[in-house]
């Protein structure tokens, strides 16, 4: 059935991908132009991927601590590079293309909190911001801005034994719950008023203004939906990584469920049905937000007291597996063509030890997720837990998203989707069934 439906995608036509009214906004980490190998993600594999996406999203900016300046993160690949990707609106003349400024790319030790800083700033200081973010777009040829601001995150789920719950119950009696950001309120209104100004100067320079809402940042804190929304062209909310086996070591569970799968203590926020509600249910059209999905996968590093099973929640994990080679070894990221090729490919492959593929467990209820397995040796050794969406479970996400009428689906990023065609030989496999759901 997959095969079959991997076909049909080959078949349809540029033509009649791009008659559906959904957004499919591709975000590109320009980083990948860099990598080495077949992880390069170089100009002409963009431009394929840009038969099927609306818009492209470069990043990413930094800001500049004290003087509140946009300004490139590495400029001797952005004073090219830049140009050679808004370059692409000669073949795609539709396609829009924004700048990002954030993400998890901008890292700043010496400054964590530059963001609300920027926040906190006085007009005038803000003015430096708007000012340079419009001459850095003009000057490289960019239609707009995506604001994707590091704002604190909310704190992981810890995991407590019966003993530890109660004594964390008995001790909130004295402290109360902890508050990541104690002028959170504040912040709230002054990022509205920042994106108010930012779209007056905007509006007059013919550009755009889209904001995404990186994991784990709380909208509840940060964000007035009812007079934010109408200044974004449109909104993503990237519903993943709620779990991660750096922010949750001690236990592994689906990075990315669509619904609550209500037991075992799971906290009710940590799914998209509940992200998304949010935002709807405070007065943001569907037609304005975009669902998010990566293109990678989570792993953690099981131990023998991890079990054999694999059904989540999984306990006892051991914080991040290794990572994939083809995106610098991040620990316990993969990218899609690296989960393929780590499958097993017929079930009565052995699955313990070093070498040994993962099994692959489907989610027939269509509404958590895929993950997979290989259970630690006899020493210990070599286990492994995957959370990931592969490209069915993406166009299952993306059939979710045309139910709740939402404008489309951003793509967490096109460097992780297999661009070679390494696993089947269809290149960009999850950007192709995303768009094939959406039409």
């Amino acid at each position: 059935m997959r095969f079959i439906l991997f076909y049909l995608l080959g078949l349809l036509s540029v033509t009649s991908l791009t008659q559906g009214a959904s957004n499919l906004i591709c975000y590109y980490d320009s980083t990948s132009y860099l990598r080495k190998g077949l992880a390069k993600l170089q100009s002409s594999d963009l431009e394929l991927a840009m038969q099927f996406c609306t818009h492209l999203v470069y990043g990413y900016a930094g800001l500049k601590p004290d003087t509140h300046e946009l300004f490139s993160l590495n400029v001797d690949l952005d004073m090219f590079h830049y140009f050679e990707v808004t370059d692409l609106h000669k073949k795609f003349p539709q396609l829009k293309i924004l700048l990002s400024v954030g993400g998890d790319h901008d890292v700043d030790e010496a400054h964590p909190n530059k963001y609300i800083e920027l926040l906190e700033a006085n007009r005038t200081q803000q003015q430096n911001f708007i000012d340079s973010s419009m001459i850095l777009l003009k000057r490289n040829g960019f239609d707009g801005l995506d604001l994707a601001f590091q704002l604190p995150r909310n704190k992981p789920r810890k995991v407590h034994g019966a003993i530890g719950g109660y004594w964390k119950q008995f001790k909130k009696l004295f402290t109360g719950d902890f508050v990541v950001d104690p002028l959170a309120e504040h912040h709230k209104s002054q990022f509205t008023d920042l994106v108010m100004n930012l779209k007056n100067a905007f509006r007059s320079a013919n550009l755009m203004l889209s904001l995404t809402v990186l994991p784990n940042v709380n909208s509840t804190w940060y964000f007035d939906v009812p007079k934010l929304h109408p200044h974004f062209e449109y909104i993503n909310l990237a519903a993943f990584d709620f779990l991660t086996p750096l922010r949750n070591p001690e236990e592994a569970d689906f990075t990315a469920p669509i619904f609550l799968q209500d037991e075992q203590n799971r906290l009710p926020h940590l799914n998209i049905d509940y992200q998304i509600n949010y935002w709807l249910h405070n007065h943001c059209p569907a037609q304005k937000l975009n669902l998010g999905i990566a293109s990678y996968g989570r792993a953690w590093k099981l131990t023998k007291d991890s079990g054999l099973s694999g059904l989540p929640v999984v306990h006892e994990t051991y914080g991040p597996a290794p990572g994939g080679l083809l995106i610098n070894s991040v620990e316990g990221l993969l990218s899609w063509p690296e989960i393929c090729s780590k499958l097993a490919q017929n079930s009565s492959a052995q699955y313990r030890g070093e070498m040994a593929p993962l099994r692959k467990v489907t989610d027939l209820t269509q509404k958590y997720g895929n993950y997979a397995l290989r259970p630690a040796d006899d020493n210990g050794d070599h286990g492994v837990w995957l959370s990931f969406d592969d490209p069915d479970f993406a166009g299952i996400k993306a059939t979710y998203a045309k139910g709740k009428g939402l404008g489309g689906i951003a793509v967490f990023d096109l460097s992780c989707d297999d661009f070679r065609g390494l696993c089947t030989g269809q290149k960009f496999p999850i950007v192709r069934s995303i768009k094939y759901f959406m039409a």
